[in-house]
């Protein structure tokens, strides 16, 4: 184990609970803006201050992912021996930000965030500064060739890369990974009888955790399929949470909220096309997933999204909040299945090529050892 010695004055349990409290009551005075549908907000706090820095083992390198209600900042980076690298892999933009995980645009971050739109907020000394300011305490005790950051697209890279938090850190573009012997193609008829969807359908299918996340832009979908309801057959197919809640006026199959990647595999292969009409997004997993599958991806041409998206080979793009123009692209693939099949096949030998997990396996091995010897000299 790494020898850490948290605080011990105060019984456990009742720590948790007034660091619980504290950490809920920072945000209360902004809850009245913030509404159920809003992006994720989180402090740089955790209510077990001590719990995963006390429980770390020995080890050579350590590798963050999504750390955000999990790990204490401040009670992690400036306690790590600097002998020991972090590779952190980001999947969205919260750790250089003040809280927010997607910024709609702010470039608060840029400078120490304050008078943060997404709390409400028009003091510059807001909740979002005040965590700015504990994260940037907390890095500065990381020597520069300590902390490695990892992004999965590069519109992620050049935000962190500016980031007034982060920018001083090295950052490598590594597309996420995926088993593309289970995210296969399956056979069509059979995936579509299992899930009691006519041969004949024109099926759009939309995947997120939740459909009423502001960012993944359901709603801009539902408009563009607005304009689309005299295309003969067409079938809007749904996974993610809250779909019984959503109004959509075309046919529509919502199967909820679905963690086998097996039946993934299997409903990804009985769409014709996947739709990604995000209005952030860091990279999109769902569109790698279905890729994998041979199946074309339409989405909005924000984040990482192009990284996926190559127009006219693996889908198509559209302008970010663009209606008119996401549904002039899902007809065009619905109503050319040479183009779509085309399209398919490409999106399977890219997958193939760029995307299998061990050749992010491979990626992440070399930065690895690249790291630890910096960290050596």
């Amino acid at each position: 184990m790494i020898a850490f010695q948290p605080p011990t004055s105060v019984p456990r349990r009742v720590a948790h609970r007034l660091r619980r409290m504290r950490i809920a009551g920072s945000l209360a005075r902004y809850r009245s803006f913030r509404s159920a549908d809003m992006p994720a907000f989180t402090d740089d706090r955790a209510e077990c201050k001590w719990a995963v820095t006390s429980q770390l083992p020995s080890c050579d390198v350590i590798n963050l992912h999504w750390i955000a209600r999990f790990v204490d900042y401040g009670s992690l980076f400036p306690q790590l021996p600097r002998r020991i690298p972090i590779v952190w892999t980001l999947h969205d933009m919260n750790p250089f930000t003040g809280g927010c995980h997607y910024t709609g645009g702010c470039e608060g971050y840029l400078h120490g965030c304050g008078n943060c739109p997404q709390l409400g907020s028009d003091s510059r000394n807001d909740l979002s500064h005040r965590i700015w300011q504990r994260k940037r305490e907390s890095f500065e005790k990381l020597g520069p060739e300590q902390l490695h950051i990892v992004t999965a697209s590069r519109w992620m890279a050049d935000k962190t890369a500016r980031s007034s938090l982060l920018g001083r850190f090295s950052v490598t573009h590594i597309p996420y990974g995926l088993d593309t012997d289970v995210f296969a193609p399956r056979d069509r008829h059979l995936a579509r009888e299992v899930l009691n969807i006519s041969r004949d359908a024109k099926v759009v299918l939309f995947a997120a955790h939740s459909l009423h996340n502001r960012h993944k832009g359901f709603p801009l979908l539902i408009q563009a399929l607005s304009g689309l309801r005299g295309l003969p057959n067409l079938l809007l197919l749904s996974l993610g949470r809250g779909g019984s809640r959503v109004e959509v006026h075309v046919p529509h199959v919502h199967l909820g909220h679905l963690n086998n990647d097996s039946m993934l595999s299997l409903v990804y292969s009985a769409a014709d096309l996947l739709v990604i009409p995000s209005l952030q997004e860091a990279m999109g997993q769902t569109g790698l997933e279905s890729m994998s599958c041979g199946v074309p991806v339409v989405g909005s041409a924000v984040g990482g999204i192009p990284d996926m998206i190559r127009p006219g080979v693996t889908g198509l793009l559209a302008p970010p909040g663009d209606a008119d123009a996401l549904g002039g692209a899902i007809r065009r693939l619905l109503q050319n299945p040479v183009e779509r099949a085309e399209m398919g096949a490409n999106c399977r030998r890219i997958a193939l090529e760029e995307y299998a997990i061990e050749a992010q396996a491979r990626r992440h091995v070399t930065l690895y050892e690249r790291v630890r010897k910096l960290c050596q000299q």
